[in-house]
């Protein structure tokens, strides 16, 4: 299959920015969900508490709302970009983020609390949609899977640190700090977006904005069977990832016990990902796409059905 491609000494001049700070700024964007979750596990026990949250399990709520707006506003950012280009929806969908996240700190109630996240979701869908559309603007084909491999590297980096900042930040202050360093890391990530990032979509790539123009778009993804499928199996992937993010402090801190030591065990499990990510970077132009994608994922579940089966086995 034909894949497109574009001398990387060219296409960095797109952003207006070079090739290193491209992917950093990029991997900025995307930490931008990372941080607003991972930050905050080490304070969900004292949000319930502080808000009087009796049952223990509604804690996650803090981080289900925020993944359902965030999850949803995409189908709508994705057109948003296509029809007034990449760089105003993205300092929209930042500054409703870091307005949310500032709000929180006042809450009087859980409720408003989840209802700000899940504001703070819709804002942030833009960050996810929009940062690898202006990748797709610039790169394409495996120079794409190569950058966009780099960039989940540095990206990995904000969960190996962010639980850690949350436990410090939880050691000398109370949760509504947390909140508040959320706030000002989308004001350090929106400058170099405003001041620094070129628009990358041509004036003459734009969509209309209207009904019959975003469900042709659609049409023409779920009508290919190879976009179709890989996002399928991409949803059930990232599924299981936030399945696994939701409950982690309440099973490794309220199960094993790991107290203070969580975001250290935490940090791990990232860290592994930043390895595979800068390991799939070095690999893609070689194995292509397609080769180590079904290879990775054969690998999960096997993996996956071994500590099923060891689960349900219990100790020898």
């Amino acid at each position: 299959m034909y894949e497109m491609t574009r001398p990387l000494d060219q296409t960095a001049t797109l952003s207006g920015l070079t090739k290193v700070q491209f992917i950093a700024l990029m991997a900025m964007l995307m930490s931008i969900n990372a941080i607003s979750i991972d930050i905050m596990l080490p304070g969900l026990q004292e949000i319930g508490a502080s808000l009087g949250v009796a049952d223990e399990n509604h804690r996650q709520y803090v981080i289900t709302a925020y993944l359902l707006g965030m999850g949803f506003a995409q189908l709508f950012f994705g057109p948003l970009s296509d029809r007034f280009g990449r760089k105003a929806p993205l300092l929209g969908g930042l500054a409703l983020y870091g307005v949310c996240a500032l709000a929180i700190v006042f809450v009087p109630t859980f409720t408003t609390l989840l209802f700000l996240r899940l504001v703070q979701g819709v804002g942030a869908a833009a960050t996810r949609v929009i940062t690898v559309s202006i990748v797709r603007d610039v790169y394409g084909g495996r120079q794409m899977a190569e950058i966009m491999s780099l960039v989940m590297m540095v990206f990995m980096i904000v969960p190996v640190i962010a639980p850690s900042i949350g436990q410090l930040i939880m050691l000398f202050s109370e949760w509504h700090m947390i909140f508040v360093v959320i706030g000002l890391f989308a004001v350090a990530v929106a400058l170099p977006v405003s001041l620094r990032l070129r628009e990358t979509l041509a004036p003459e790539s734009r969509r209309a904005f209207t009904a019959s123009s975003v469900i042709a778009g659609f049409r023409i993804v779920l009508t290919n069977r190879l976009a179709l499928f890989y996002t399928l199996a991409t949803s059930a992937l990232l599924g299981g990832l936030f399945g696994f993010i939701n409950s982690a402090q309440q099973i490794l801190v309220g199960v094993y016990g790991l107290g203070v030591w969580f975001p250290a065990v935490f940090a791990a499990f990232a860290g592994m990902m930043a390895v595979a990510s800068f390991t799939n970077s070095r690999l893609v132009r070689t194995f292509g796409m397609r080769a180590l994608s079904h290879a990775a994922l054969l690998g999960v579940t096997l993996a996956s059905f071994i500590w099923m089966s060891a689960s349900l086995i219990g100790p020898l």
